[in-house]
């Protein structure tokens, strides 16, 4: 266990400096189809040739996006250039979680079993308010109808379904979920208190 640790302690900055390149190549390659798409390279010189025969063709998923949500096709280099940030961030954050959830249950299981059921505890506010934001953001972004979204519905609707009947109603805007994200927090901090 303790080298999984080890590992994934030091391969963090790797990954980070890795993310930092890999977005520089790819601001210079959006940079490149940009101009190209917005006719500032002749469309018979290399770059504008290397754009429409490799750019494009990575281009398209993101190209059909933003063409169904009404954007310009001139944006979409830079709507790439953020689908690979948040991408890297992501994955990022996952080796992040995964470390820490890891020297957590490590630290956890070298104290005691009064320390496992702390842990226990805190994992399962964690995952609440991971389903919260989830919930959230499936419901802006859509997906609400996804296996995620499903599952992040079942796991916050009964402490969300009677507080969202009991805030008055702020036009389009749900507070329920703001309001039971600090609920957990301050139930959380009260829990582990008393434990």
């Amino acid at each position: 266990m303790a080298d999984v640790l080890f590992v994934l302690l030091y391969i963090q900055l790797p990954l980070r400096i890795g993310l930092a390149v890999v977005l520089a190549v790819t601001s210079l390659l959006a940079l490149i189809a940009w101009m190209e798409r917005t006719r500032r390279l002749s469309a018979f010189g290399a770059l504008a040739r290397f754009s429409r025969r490799a750019l494009d063709p990575a281009l398209a998923p993101v190209d059909r996006i933003v063409a169904r949500t009404g954007g310009r096709r001139t944006s979409t280099p830079w709507w790439g250039v953020f689908v690979v940030l948040v991408i890297g961030a992501v994955f990022i954050g996952f080796v992040d979680f995964v470390r820490d959830l890891l020297s957590f249950a490590y630290y956890a299981s070298s104290q005691g079993p009064r320390s496992v059921v702390r842990l226990l505890v805190g994992w399962s506010f964690g995952l609440l308010q991971l389903a919260i934001m989830v919930r959230v953001v499936t419901s802006w972004i859509g997906g609400a109808y996804s296996w995620v979204g499903r599952t992040a519905f079942k796991l916050t609707e009964w402490f969300m379904g009677p507080l969202r009947r009991v805030l008055p109603p702020m036009g389009m805007m749900d507070l329920s979920p703001i309001v039971a994200y600090f609920a957990i927090s301050l139930l959380r901090g009260l829990v582990m208190g008393a434990i």
